[in-house]
């Protein structure tokens, strides 16, 4: 539990201070069930070269330091040890020259949303879903006062933590990971904005979980959900097959006049659809940082427009609502 201590005293000063009635137990059962490669991502962690820096950009390349602020070696020894944290999907990062070119090109997808949310001014924002926490800096970069990213996975956990250790400590005391899932979240009704992004295509029951993220939002406080969607009237959902773009847990594939219309029954109000795109393979690929397969082995070969099973190709949607 050290390594979340920091975090659970700033959450326990924080509006969020319910959650530490059941956010410890469960942190608790992490321990209990870690992934196999834990011991070797943890020992990576704490073998990065003492590094830090106050010049940094939480702009599309995260960049933290320069060139002349490491040595070749400490810069070799960085990508040695980052590089058993692979694979990196969200980012891109610069740490001291070197260049984390991960899978998705995340900063592709803020610029699509930045300027269709309320602004993060101030604000005490949730990340449902954050990966190694790439937008938790950029929310940052907005203004957010204080940023909290969930999301399960173990490898995202020290991915994040590798970032977060080379950051000015101001800032490191405003950013916060907790390895859960959306459906341990109490109803804290404490978040100005909540961000849930690639999360609820793999939820089993969608509308639940939609409730739950209005249960940690304050009133007033703003969704900001961005997921995979079909064309279609506010009736077609496409409920695929075992994979759909070779992804196993792929469930509920709504429009998005039916995410809006969802949106709306469990009572969201000012939904507005604020981007809706194809994604690229120049958006998502393989990367020296993501040695496998990517969206282009997903695809017909002969058609991009379709999936390699035959739906349509991913079209992702933006949209945001209001409690």
């Amino acid at each position: 539990m050290k390594e979340f201590s920091d975090s659970l005293a700033a959450l326990i000063a924080s509006p969020h201070q319910q959650w530490i009635t059941t956010l410890p137990q469960q942190l608790q059962q992490l321990y209990q069930q870690r992934h196999p490669d834990s011991k070797k991502w943890l020992r990576a962690v704490a073998q990065l070269p003492d590094l830090s820096s106050e010049d940094v950009a939480l702009a599309d390349t995260v960049r933290i330091g320069n060139e002349q602020q490491a040595t070749d070696a400490q810069r070799a020894q960085l990508k040695g040890l980052l590089s058993q944290l692979i694979p990196w999907r969200k980012g891109p990062y610069n740490l001291f020259g070197l260049t984390i070119d991960t899978e998705w090109r995340s900063d592709l997808k803020w610029q699509r949303l930045v300027n269709g949310i309320t602004s993060l001014q101030g604000k005490q924002v949730l990340d449902v879903g954050c990966g190694s926490g790439y937008h938790l800096w950029r929310m940052l970069e907005a203004g957010a006062e204080q940023v909290w990213g969930i999301d399960p996975g173990d490898l995202f956990l020290q991915q994040f933590r590798a970032i977060k250790g080379f950051m000015p400590k101001a800032l490191q005391q405003r950013a916060h990971f907790f390895p859960v899932g959306v459906e341990t979240l109490p109803p804290l009704a404490s978040f100005d904005s909540v961000f849930c992004m690639g999360v609820l295509y793999h939820r089993r029951s969608p509308i639940d979980c939609l409730e739950q993220l209005k249960s940690v939002l304050k009133p007033s406080g703003e969704l900001v959900l961005e997921t995979l969607v079909v064309t279609g009237d506010k009736n077609t959902v496409l409920v695929p097959g075992e994979r759909y773009a070779q992804m196993r847990n792929v469930w509920f594939l709504p429009s998005t006049a039916a995410l809006c219309h969802w949106l709306s029954r469990l009572g969201f109000k000012d939904i507005k659809v604020i981007d809706e795109s194809q994604t690229t393979i120049e958006e998502q690929r393989a990367t020296e940082w993501m040695t496998g397969e990517s969206l282009a082995d997903f695809l017909d070969p002969n058609d991009h427009n379709l999936t390699i099973e035959g739906y349509q190709a991913p079209i992702r949607a933006v949209v945001t609502a209001k409690k």
